[in-house]
């Protein structure tokens, strides 16, 4: 499975509390683009409107030897394909307890392209700043393990 973008502002600015695994629907020559790493996920979100789930803001880079075959906006929403039990399940814990859904990572799975994302609480200022520590302290940790 290798990865082919990761968004990691996701698991700075939030809690991942529940993951989830999904397919997209993509042009062919998106899919050839996202294969080339022409794909960025920052500033990208997941929004339900009428029963489905998009994807918002992900960013693909024109493939170019498709020529005129690319869509004209790169940023366009892209459906993600989800059952709807799990849409229903998701829009109802987005509305009442007011988590965001994030893409966490793109990857490959037997020749489909995966997305792998979350539901997730947004974090404070002041927790933003106790990861980091946390994290500082590991790597000190680590570092005098080795030595």
């Amino acid at each position: 499975m290798p990865t082919l973008a990761q968004n990691k502002e996701s698991k700075y600015n939030y809690d991942l509390l529940e993951t989830y695994e999904a397919g997209l629907e993509l042009l062919g020559s998106e899919v050839k683009s996202i294969r080339a790493g022409n794909v960025s996920l920052k500033g990208s979100f997941l929004s339900g409107h009428r029963g489905e789930l998009w994807l918002k803001g992900m960013h693909v880079g024109p493939y170019a030897p498709a020529g005129e075959h690319n869509p004209k906006n790169p940023q366009r929403d892209r459906r993600v394909l989800v059952r709807k039990s799990e849409i229903n399940r998701l829009r109802s814990k987005h509305e009442s307890e007011r988590l965001t859904i994030v893409p966490i990572s793109l990857y490959t799975k037997g020749g489909l392209i995966k997305l792998k994302f979350a539901l997730a609480r947004g974090k404070k200022q002041y927790e933003k700043r106790a990861t980091i520590k946390r994290r500082e302290l590991d790597r000190e940790i680590q570092s005098r393990l080795r030595s």
